[in-house]
């Protein structure tokens, strides 16, 4: 079994959840709070996580967490979390779990109102140590199980980041098995969340070597060695599974240096209220047409993304990324996905505030997210 160390200790293998008893008590935690969903819970997976503990522990399940985390869901764990007595928490499921988990976490343990602590305001300096967490992804995209971000919906309607070092769980517990027979749809669009993850990571701004070789590496492994399209033909398919949870943490490991407009505009569609759109589809969507945007400054990137993916020289990665989309079934556009004209300006005020923008390897005003919003609804 590997254990990697970056910015946490991640146990990673088949049947690394047997792992989760020894990992609870050498971090102090008997009576855990498990923070997930309702699909995990009728699924199973629960039974799985509770059966990989011993009676001694006594566990308190939140199940009611939303596709994109709520404040309103966030206090109402919390307040969960105080009145079982609870001593740390557990996050079971995809990159929303694994948000609420670590929001709840902050919430428990800092008396501020939440969005005092988010990065946009400076929060991330008034973030001091909170209750223990550990990570038990159930999918293979965010990368949540070892960053040090939570995007939480305020009660105020954005979608805003909290960001500190103090959010990175204590171990992640990284277990394949747990995402066989996930289905094919969600396999794709969590798949290009990591994709995404990595691109971005490598065409930041920031310079940080390491963290651009973890990158390419996880673009290599999903599309380079065809893991992603060969998880989504057959969701039994082990060693591919492996491999695109291997290239989701490596895309969260990468975007240490920061990620860029892409999921600045995600983050804008993802607020939008009723519609419910699921990040990574968002990520695979609005992905070719920030490439393009950017691809003046991304010259000396596009070559070492492109021999990762596997093309032949000269192939035009926006193009290939496009294609991909298709062959995985996900949506051409923003307004397959219900996003309209008339949201335009909402979303572009929303995206140009996104603490994304700030490492997106070319500036982008109010007036250019309008204009990419319309070519992306369009497609």
């Amino acid at each position: 079994m590997a254990t990697l160390t970056f910015c946490t200790t991640v146990l990673f293998d088949h049947g690394a959840l047997e792992q989760l008893g020894g990992t609870l008590k050498g971090n102090g935690i008997s009576r855990p709070l498990i923070c997930t969903d309702q699909g995990l819970l009728r699924a199973g997976i629960i039974d799985k996580v509770r059966g990989a503990m011993s009676n001694e522990f006594q566990t308190t399940i939140f199940h009611d967490t939303p596709e994109n985390p709520t404040e309103e869901a966030v206090l109402a764990a919390a307040a969960l979390y105080r009145e079982a007595g609870c001593d740390g928490i557990i996050s079971v499921g995809g990159g929303s779990s694994m948000d609420l988990g670590k929001a709840v976490a902050l919430a428990v343990t800092h008396e501020d109102e939440l969005l005092s602590y988010t990065a946009g305001l400076g929060g991330a300096r008034k973030i001091g140590p909170v209750a223990p967490l550990i990570a038990v992804p159930t999918t293979a995209g965010t990368g949540s199980e070892v960053s040090t971000g939570a995007v939480v919906i305020m009660s105020n309607g954005e979608k805003l980041i909290l960001a500190s070092k103090h959010l990175v769980p204590r171990v992640a517990i990284c277990d394949p098995d747990l995402t066989l027979g996930l289905p094919s749809l969600l396999t794709a669009a969590t798949g290009m969340d990591a994709i995404a993850h990595c691109i971005e990571a490598v065409c930041s701004r920031q310079v940080n070597p390491p963290a651009d070789a973890v990158g390419l590496d996880g673009i290599r492994r999903a599309l380079g060695q065809g893991h992603l399209e060969r998880a989504v033909a057959d969701g039994t398919d082990a060693q591919a599974r492996w491999n695109m949870m291997m290239a989701s943490t490596e895309g969260a490991m990468a975007f240490t240096k920061g990620l860029g407009a892409v999921h600045s505009m995600s983050h804008a569609c993802g607020s939008l209220p009723g519609l419910r759109l699921h990040h990574g589809t968002l990520n695979a969507v609005c992905l070719p047409p920030v490439l393009r945007f950017n691809h003046e400054k991304i010259g000396e990137a596009l070559p070492r993304i492109a021999s990762a993916m596997g093309l032949a020289e000269g192939a035009d990665v926006s193009d290939e990324i496009e294609a991909l989309n298709t062959r995985l079934g996900l949506p051409k556009n923003l307004g397959e996905m219900g996003v309209t004209a008339d949201m335009i300006d909402y979303l572009a005020a929303h995206a140009a505030k996104d603490v994304c923008t700030f490492t997106n390897p070319r500036g982008v005003s109010r007036d250019e997210y309008a204009d990419l919003f319309e070519r992306t609804i369009a497609g």
